[in-house]
């Protein structure tokens, strides 16, 4: 991953809430190498290459985790980033660059399991990347909306047929992610 003498993965906590960037921070500092950031500038500014996965708050001030994001992408950095928040999510969400979406309050256990799945994620191509991230953006729309809604959206409905597609050619790639969505479908995102 990304500290050699320790073999860890650095993780990088954006939360404008002081309190809760560090109460994460202090729920996986014995996992993984941990940085934190007050606030999307700050995240903007500390990420490298040496970060794996990012989990960014989508609400801040002077810089949302939105536009964070998209200048984390637009930097070329490939870490995987997790957005955190307490934001419903809405069919934009389908445009984004994220890797995953969990809503707060997070349990513990849902922490460390989106990171871990997102780390093994950052280690397969860019195909199967693309198939983690469609289906964690299905998985928490049909987490939050009704059967009608997601019927009635294009969005929803070009999601599926991505996926679709995206899982044939992933397919190859994937001998050891037999049930890979269900590991994905099993990480509580709803805001519940």
């Amino acid at each position: 991953m990304s500290t050699e003498s320790t073999n860890k993965a650095t993780i990088l906590i954006v939360d404008d809430e002081l309190e809760v960037a560090d109460s994460y921070a202090f729920r996986l500092k014995r996992s993984y190498d941990v940085q934190t950031a007050y606030g999307g500038q700050e995240a903007v500014d500390a990420v490298d290459e040496d970060v794996d996965v990012v989990l960014l708050d989508r609400r801040m001030p002077n810089m949302s985790g939105d536009e964070a994001l998209q200048a984390i992408r637009e930097a070329g950095y490939d870490c995987r980033v997790i957005m955190i928040t307490a934001i419903e999510p809405e069919f934009d969400i389908v445009e984004m660059s994220f890797d995953d979406y969990l809503c707060k309050p997070i349990e513990q256990g849902t922490l460390q399991q989106a990171i871990e799945s997102q780390l093994t994620a950052k280690e397969y191509d860019e195909t199967v990347s693309d198939l983690f991230r469609a289906t964690s953006k299905i998985a928490v729309l049909e987490a939050e909306k009704t059967a009608e809604e997601l019927a009635s959206s294009a969005e929803y409905q070009r999601l599926k047929e991505i996926v679709d597609d995206t899982r044939g050619e992933a397919n190859s790639l994937m001998s050891e992610f037999d049930d890979f969505e269900s590991a994905f479908k099993a990480i509580d995102r709803s805001s519940d």
